[in-house]
């Protein structure tokens, strides 16, 4: 089994009125059901909009850099994503279709990395 992130940038999601994402949430949700129910649930959510952003950088000195807001050079930010541990990149594109077409808006897959600490 792999996981995978399934995401979208929140500029991807387009104008809606209120009522157009409403009735997109129950449609969204019954994915993230159906992703428990199959076992390939890891962990799914949206990102707040108008919470608190900070930003981190490493870079800039001998300390650590934490600042309010997002990098000022960022076209585009993570709306939310969701995780799913599956057996290849089928399913993973499978999940993807689903949770895109329940919410209406495009979405990006990708696969993380090996964990050097789980068995290959």
């Amino acid at each position: 089994m792999a996981e995978y992130l399934l995401y979208f940038n929140q500029q991807w999601v387009g104008e809606h009125p209120a009522e157009w994402f409403a009735s997109r949430a129950p449609l969204a949700l019954a994915v993230v059901d159906e992703m428990r129910a199959a076992g390939v649930y890891v962990f799914a959510g949206g990102l707040e909009e108008d919470a608190p952003v900070y930003s981190v950088d490493p870079t800039v000195g001998d300390e650590v850099v934490v600042t309010d807001g997002p990098y000022v050079e960022t076209q585009e930010f993570l709306g939310g994503f969701a995780v799913v541990d599956v057996p290849d990149d089928a399913a993973a594109r499978d999940w993807g279709a689903r949770i895109s077409a329940a919410c209406g808006w495009p979405h990006e897959i990708r696969r993380f990395g090996r964990n050097p600490d789980l068995p290959a």
